[in-house]
């Protein structure tokens, strides 16, 4: 709704233009009306008056609540029995007694109408949604995912216990260990052998390390570690099973791989054997899809550039010696520059991917 002021400067605004040479109907989509809209201001006297609809009066209508049944309603909904009953269940109930006076939206414009509209009793507005922990990683070493899973033993009803940590922009595999019980102190050892092999005291930025909502993640030995050595706690929101989609991802390859024993271990010495098999297949071997199909290792030593770049060149040649068997373009093996631990805005992101940009410049 345009306001009466408002209306006489685009008009006026309008006019000048067109009395300068300039059409009307594109002159009017420059100022964001229409043509038949200067028109219709123009012969109800809209640009002297303003608009009419605010003050309009309208008659009631015919179906409307008479002011009897308005009170009626109001006077059922204060009964003690009432007192801490939404209009939603009031209305039910008065019907398995025969009652009806009006629908529940007809309750609640007359609560509301009267200053009555707060939750009735003791019920609470509902808490805002804790928004995922979002953190985009443009580099190695700046966003760690880590978490604890359990490796079945020949012995029904005994575990092992494998913690890993993964670095979110090479997907590498940082620190893993194996361990017969689930114990803060072993996740402390290894967030301290994981950050002396990185290097992490060198960095000036700590990365960010964002696990679940387990008590051994969460507890305070590993929170004090954590302070120590500078790194950043991150962790998923409560009951969200994708909040760590990284590691839990990973643990799947693990458990799905053809030498993963279906039977259990039989020992914790044959599961840290199978860990450092599978961590070593991981990091060296397994062309992993969310990085362009390079392995782990290439991507955290900044090599896949030149493998991607060497892709490229290579479906080029092929495009060109053959070119009838390419009806587009040939793939498309363009680093993947940034990663988001959950969904982002597209504006985020793409700061990011700029800012990465200008410091491989500057550097």
């Amino acid at each position: 709704m345009i306001g009466l002021e408002d209306r006489q400067a685009l008009a006026q605004n309008i006019y000048a233009a067109h009395a300068a040479g300039a059409r009307l109907r594109p002159a009017c989509q420059i100022a964001g009306i229409d043509v038949r809209t200067l028109q219709r201001w123009k012969a109800q006297q809209g640009l002297d008056a303003g608009d009419g609809r605010p003050q309009a009066l309208r008659p009631v209508p015919s179906h409307a609540l008479s002011p009897a049944e308005r009170a009626a309603l109001l006077e059922v909904a204060n009964q003690i029995r009432f007192a801490s009953v939404p209009p939603a269940r009031i209305v039910p109930m008065l019907a398995d007694e025969g009652v009806y006076l009006g629908s529940e939206s007809s309750m609640a414009r007359v609560l509301k109408a009267h200053g009555q509209n707060a939750r009735r009793g003791r019920a609470k507005a509902p808490k805002a949604v804790r928004p995922p922990s979002t953190h985009i990683a443009t580099a190695p070493g700046q966003v760690w995912c880590w978490d604890m899973t359990y490796l079945p033993a020949v012995v029904s009803g005994r575990w092992f216990h494998l913690y890993l940590i993964l670095d979110l922009y090479s997907r590498q595999i940082v620190g893993a260990e194996v361990h017969e019980s689930d114990d803060a102190n072993h996740a402390v050892h290894l967030v301290r052998r994981t950050a002396l092999a990185e290097g992490i005291a060198a960095l000036t930025d700590k990365p960010v390390l964002h696990g679940d909502n387990g008590s051994t993640l969460k507890a305070t030995t590993v929170l004090a570690m954590l302070n120590w050595l500078g790194v950043k706690p991150s962790y998923s929101r409560p009951r969200v099973s994708d909040d760590n989609a990284y590691a839990e991802a990973l643990f799947r390859t693990a458990k799905y791989r053809p030498e993963f024993p279906v039977k259990g271990f039989a020992s914790l010495d044959e599961a840290r054997a199978w860990a450092a098999q599978f961590v070593h297949w991981y990091n060296h071997d397994h062309r992993h899809s969310g990085i362009q199909y390079v392995s782990p290792a290439q991507r955290h030593s900044g090599q896949d550039h030149a493998i991607l770049d060497a892709r490229h060149a290579l479906y080029q040649q092929a495009r060109q010696k053959n070119p009838a068997r390419w009806s587009g373009q040939t793939r498309n093996w363009t680093p993947v520059d940034v990663v988001t631990l959950n969904p982002e805005r597209d504006s985020v992101v793409r700061s990011a991917v700029a800012g990465a940009h200008i410091q491989a410049k500057a550097a």
